[in-house]
């Protein structure tokens, strides 16, 4: 999520292919961020969604019901990584110089869907594609999105 390229960098701890990406940028203050750390799978954790439906099918077929309020056996759900991230999400509106944030997934869904202005109820299904920069910018028209690709 990047209201602009950078002047801060905000990023998730124990994600060793994160922090590698967090450091080839240099010359910016970095701040790791437990709030942004992926959605916890709990019991699930290291599953695919494969096994996930071979060994657990009530689980599976409860998260394929209802992505955004299912929440994983002693994990979170999409309403509680939301929850988590009211903290960075203050912090971040607060801030006047552009920010990257540098995360997972779910977490990045959730950022991407309150500073879009996207319903609730899309959050769990955002495409965030992989090695892209997504900088929104806020203005008085609006929210305007540029995405930049950088791998093929």
């Amino acid at each position: 999520m990047w209201p602009s390229l950078y002047n801060q960098i905000m990023l998730m701890p124990k994600a060793v292919r994160t922090i590698l990406t967090a450091g080839s940028i240099v010359g910016f203050p970095k701040i790791q961020w437990r709030a942004l750390e992926e959605i916890n799978a709990g019991v699930c954790d290291g599953m695919t969604y494969e096994e996930i439906k071979k060994n657990m099918p009530e689980e599976y077929e409860s998260r394929k019901k209802d992505k955004l309020r299912y929440r994983y056996p002693r994990g979170e759900s999409y309403l509680d990584v939301i929850q988590r991230l009211e903290p960075v999400i203050i912090e971040l509106e607060r801030q006047r110089a552009p920010v990257v944030v540098i995360s997972h997934q779910a977490v990045l869904r959730a950022l991407y869907s309150y500073f879009a202005d996207r319903p609730l109820k899309e959050v769990p299904h955002i495409e965030i594609p992989l090695h892209t920069i997504i900088e929104i910018q806020m203005g008085v028209t609006g929210v305007q999105e540029k995405r930049y690709k950088l791998m093929d």
